[in-house]
């Protein structure tokens, strides 16, 4: 009998890989990046929104009658989309105006509607603005609220902390991410040292609440997620737009990896730890999404 998998069935068990090439400038020390495009919809949210898309339907809050809603700065909301097609469920997003044309087309594409927020509120405004649909027409959606709900980072609990001590043989020593929802940094973190209580947690931001770093969150000037505990990070490093921008062209160029900006900025801070590290550190971090859905940003050109 033939053993045929549903869209949910394809999420998670990602690749990891060793970036040779940018590893060449460290001394003894092995940095690898988990590759999270390899999800359905190209990106490290498809393991969230399928925890809170089944989590609601288990509680028994997500029937056919409601609509799907969240705040989104582009991948949750293509995850949902798709996920939610995929169950026949309609989805709305909120996301900021200035989120690529390629995400808004792929969410579209998956048949969601879309509310464009102001983008000068950055993700914050489109957070907003969704908490004030949910209040006005509670009868009619369902809202997962992904920076708030436990779903959310306990996917990456369950699954890519576990992933990754496999796939490093229990080797990893860091762990290094950005944040957004900071589903991905809270639940890796608190999985992997919940293996190896000597496992380190470095925190990524962007080094300006006025960055382009799509996706990311500048913590100190931005709304904070419910679940988001900085105690958990060991280290915090920043990365400016700039090199976000330069690591994610070499990420192409070097290791053939065609990656968003985010994937960029969180390779930059890895690389940076790593060259303070002694030999025999392993250090993993997240390529969060695949870089067809930035092809239009200007970035691509620059030297």
């Amino acid at each position: 009998m033939t053993k045929a998998q549903t869209l949910f069935d394809t999420v998670g068990n990602t690749p990891l890989l060793r970036l040779r090439a940018i590893e060449g400038e460290l001394d003894a020390v092995e940095l690898y990046a988990k590759a999270e495009y390899f999800n359905p919809t190209g990106s490290v949210k498809d393991r969230a929104a399928k925890a809170m898309i089944l989590d609601g339907i288990e509680r028994g809050v997500l029937t056919h009658d409601k609509t799907i809603i969240d705040a989104t700065s582009g991948n949750t909301g293509i995850a949902y989309a798709a996920l939610g097609a995929a169950l026949g469920y309609k989805v709305t997003l909120c996301l900021p105006g200035n989120a690529t044309e390629e995400r808004k087309k792929l969410m579209r594409l998956y048949g969601a509607e879309i509310i464009e927020t102001d983008p000068l509120e950055s993700s914050d405004g489109a957070y907003n603005e969704c908490r004030r649909l949910v209040a006005e027409h509670p009868e009619k959606y369902f809202y997962p609220d992904q920076y708030n709900n436990d779903a959310n980072w306990k996917a990456h609990f369950d699954g890519t902390a576990v992933e990754i001590w496999e796939q490093t043989e229990h080797r990893v020593t860091h762990f290094v991410a950005g944040t957004g929802t900071s589903g991905t940094f809270m639940g890796t973190s608190r999985g992997l040292k919940h293996l190896n209580p000597l496992v380190q947690s470095v925190l990524m931001q962007p080094d300006s609440p006025f960055h382009g770093l799509e996706g990311m969150k500048h913590m100190a000037s931005t709304i904070h997620p419910g679940f988001f505990d900085e105690s958990i990070a060991d280290v915090k490093l920043e990365v400016s737009t700039e090199e976000a921008y330069t690591m994610t062209r070499r990420l192409a160029h070097e290791e053939a990896l065609l990656v968003g900006v985010s994937s960029g900025a969180n390779v930059s801070a890895a690389l940076k730890l790593a060259k303070t590290l002694p030999p025999g550190s392993v250090v993993v971090t997240i390529l969060c999404d695949n870089g067809n859905r930035y092809l239009s940003a200007g970035f691509w050109e620059e030297q």
